[in-house]
C-alpha cells in the first residue's frame, strides 16, 4: 500500500508527529513538511520544510512514496533518495544515500535554535510550544541560525553525507521539557521493520471486509492506526484524532465510532475512546464539543448516541464487565439528565438542540427556521439512551431507579410521536413556538433506530423514503438531503453530501425495523464508494467525489464495521 501525502499524511500510533505535502498559502512555501498536530485544530502545524540537496547544495526534485512504516523520496538519479521513519511517538528518523536533506524551519515569537552539544541542536518552537532536536548520527551537519535580538532569525539544517559511504542519518526528536541523550541508536533496518511489525499486527486485528474492498480496508486501517495520538494534557486516555490533517480533535459523537469499530479486537483501546469524553464532563452533566491535547469546546457539544453505541458494543464483546457498567452509569445518567433539565426551554417534555452543532449535522435544512430546535433524532437517541440506563441500573441492582428510566422512556416515545409526525412524515421544529422547519433532511429519519418500538405504519414509511430512489438513495448511499430539495447543494456539507455517521445510523435502523435488505445494500453502495475515493469526511451524493478532509477516522471506523456486518 502507498498513499498520496497530499491528502493522507504519513504518520503511526501513538504520535502528535505527521509529514504531509501542503500546498503554497502565505506562511509557506509548497512542499514536504515534517508538522505536529499539537494544540488545536483548523491548522497543519508545520515545522520543518523537507528537501533534497546534491553535492553543490542545489535541489533535488524527487518523487514521494508513502507506506506505513517508510516514506521514500525517490529521485531520477540512480541510487540517490532518501527515507524517513517515524520510529516512536516522539522520533523521526532520516536516512540519505547519495544526496543531503536540508530542514527549514520558519521562525516566529521568540523561536531559536542553538547547540545543545555536540552534533545536537535544540530548536525551541513557540509557535508549535514544544521543542526539537535535531542529532547528527552519520555524516556532517551545518546550522544556520542567525540570531536577530530576541529570536533566530531564520532556522537551517543541513546534513550531509559522510565521505566513502554517501549516507547521511540523522533524528529529529520532538519534547515538551527536557531532552535525554540516547546511549544508542536502534539500526535503522531494525527500526523500520518493528514499526512496520506493529502496523502489520494492527491490521490483522482490523475488521475483515469482503476481497473486493480489501484496498479500502489497508487504508482505512493505516489512518484509524496512524491517528491514535498518546495520553497528554487534556487527554485523559489515548485517543484517535479524527484526521492528522487539520481536524486535529476528538468530537463527541465522532469517537463512538471509532470505539465501535475496535470493541471486538481491541476492547480496552475502545473503552477508552468511548470514556475519555465522560473523564472530562462539566458538573451539570455536560461533556464537551471537542478535545485535543491542549484544550476542550464548551460553546457547543454533540448528540447523545453514548447510550445506542454502548448498547451495540456491549452485544459484540463480553469485555464489558460489572465494574465498566459501574463507571459509566453515573456519567451516563448525568448526561441523560442534561438533556432533559437544561435543553427544553418550553418545558414540554422534548429536548431541544440550541444550534445545528448540537446535533452533529451542523447546517441541516431541520435547522432552516431558526434556533432552538426540537427534532425527533434528539428524542430518540434519548429513548434508547434511557432504556440503556434502565437495564444498567438493573444489571447494578438499582431496582427503582431501572424503574424510573423505563418509565421515562416510555413517556418519552408517547411524547415523541404526538409532538413530531405530522401528515405521514417527522418533522422538526421551532422550540415554543414549534413552527415546522424547512427541507428534505435525511436528519429526520434517524428514528427508524427505534425499530420495532414504533408503530407499524411510521416504519412503513420511513422505510418507503429510505428506498425511493429519486429522494435520498442515490448510487453511492443517501444524502442527507434530499436531492429534489431546493437545498441540495452538492458540496454543501449536511445539506446533500453522504457522510459515514449518518450511514451507519440508518443502516442500523433499517435492520432494527426489519429490512436488512435495504441495510445491506446501502452498505454495499457506501463501501464500494469509500474503496473507490478513499476515507473523506464526507462525499458528493451524486459522483463519490471525496469532500474536505481527505483522512477521517470516522469514515474509516464505518467503512470497517459495515464492511465487516452487512457485506459478503
Amino acid at each position: 500500500m502507498n498513499f498520496n501525502l497530499n491528502t493522507v499524511p504519513f504518520s503511526r500510533r501513538g504520535t502528535f508527529l505527521a509529514i504531509s505535502e501542503l500546498p503554497e498559502s502565505d506562511v509557506r512555501a509548497e512542499g514536504l513538511y515534517l508538522r505536529t498536530v499539537r494544540g488545536g485544530d483548523d491548522k497543519f502545524g508545520e515545522a520543518f520544510q523537507i528537501e533534497l540537496l546534491d553535492e553543490s547544495n542545489q535541489y533535488i526534485p524527487y518523487e514521494a512514496k508513502a507506506e506505513p512504516a517508510l516514506l521514500r523520496l525517490n529521485t531520477d538519479i540512480d541510487n540517490i533518495y532518501a527515507e524517513i521513519c517515524i520510529t516512536d511517538g516522539r522520533t523521526v528518523r532520516f536516512k540519505s544515500r547519495g544526496c543531503g536533506i536540508r530542514l527549514t524551519f520558519r521562525t516566529s515569537a521568540y523561536d531559536y535554535a542553538y547547540e545543545h552539544s555536540a552534533g545536537s541542536f535544540e530548536v525551541n518552537s513557540f509557535t508549535h510550544e514544544c521543542r526539537f532536536m535535531l542529532t547528527r548520527l552519520t555524516g556532517a551537519l551545518q546550522m544556520e541560525v542567525p540570531w536577530d535580538k530576541i529570536k533566530s532569525s531564520r532556522i537551517v539544517a543541513e546534513f550531509i553525507p559522510e565521505e566513502g559511504t554517501e549516507i547521511a542519518e540523522f533524528a529529529v526528536e520532538e519534547f515538551r521539557t527536557v531532552w535525554e541523550r540516547r546511549d544508542d541508536w536502534m539500526p535503522w533496518e531494525e527500526a523500520v521493520q518493528e514499526v512496520q511489525q506493529e502496523y502489520d499486527q494492527w491490521l490483522d486485528a482490523s475488521l475483515t471486509v469482503p476481497e473486493r474492498w480489501q484496498d479500502g480496508r489497508e487504508l482505512a486501517a493505516y489512518i484509524t492506526w496512524s491517528c491514535l495520538v498518546p495520553a497528554e494534557g487534556c487527554l485523559t486516555r489515548p485517543a484517535m484524532y479524527m484526521s492528522k490533517n487539520w481536524m486535529t480533535n476528538i468530537w463527541s459523537w465522532d469517537h463512538c465510532f471509532n470505539a465501535m469499530a475496535l470493541v471486538r479486537h481491541h476492547p480496552e483501546l475502545a473503552w477508552d475512546q468511548f470514556m475519555i469524553f465522560f473523564d472530562r464532563q462539566d458538573g451539570s452533566g455536560l461533556i464537551p464539543d471537542f478535545i485535543n491535547d491542549k484544550y476542550e469546546l464548551w460553546n457547543c457539544n454533540k448528540p447523545p448516541i453514548h447510550g445506542w453505541t454502548l448498547a451495540w458494543m456491549m452485544q459484540r464483546t463480553d469485555y464489558i464487565k460489572e465494574s465498566h457498567l459501574r463507571e459509566v452509569y453515573g456519567p451516563l445518567s448525568k448526561w441523560t439528565n442534561w438533556w432533559f433539565h437544561y435543553r427544553d426551554n418550553d418545558k414540554d417534555g422534548i429536548p431541544q438542540y440550541n444550534h445545528g452543532n448540537d446535533s452533529g449535522w451542523d447546517n441541516s435544512t431541520a435547522f432552516n427556521n431558526g434556533i432552538p430546535v426540537e427534532s425527533p433524532d434528539l428524542a430518540a437517541f434519548l429513548i434508547l439512551q434511557i432504556e440503556l440506563l434502565a437495564e444498567i441500573a438493573g444489571l447494578l441492582g438499582l431496582t427503582d431507579e431501572s424503574t424510573a428510566w423505563r418509565r421515562l422512556g416510555e413517556e418519552t416515545l408517547e411524547k415523541m410521536l404526538r409532538h413530531f409526525w405530522k401528515d405521514g412524515r417527522f418533522t422538526a421544529c421551532r422550540s415554543g413556538t414549534h413552527e415546522a422547519s424547512d427541507g428534505d433532511s435525511l436528519l429526520l429519519f434517524v428514528p427508524i433506530l427505534l425499530g420495532k418500538r414504533l408503530p407499524e405504519p411510521i416504519l412503513r414509511a420511513l422505510l418507503d423514503g429510505l428506498r425511493d430512489e429519486s429522494r435520498f438513495l442515490t448510487p453511492n448511499g443517501w444524502a442527507t438531503e434530499s436531492v429534489k430539495s431546493p437545498y441540495y447543494t452538492p458540496d454543501g456539507y449536511w445539506r446533500g453530501p453522504i457522510w459515514a455517521p449518518s450511514t451507519m445510523l440508518l443502516v442500523e435502523g433499517a435492520a432494527a425495523a426489519g429490512d436488512v435488505e435495504l441495510a445491506s445494500e446501502v452498505a454495499r453502495r457506501f463501501c464500494n464508494m469509500l474503496n473507490k475515493s478513499g476515507m473523506a469526511e464526507n462525499f458528493d451524493a451524486l459522483t463519490g467525489q471525496g469532500l474536505r478532509d481527505r483522512a477521517f477516522t470516522w469514515t474509516s471506523s464505518v467503512f470497517l464495521i459495515l464492511g465487516h456486518e452487512y457485506t459478503t
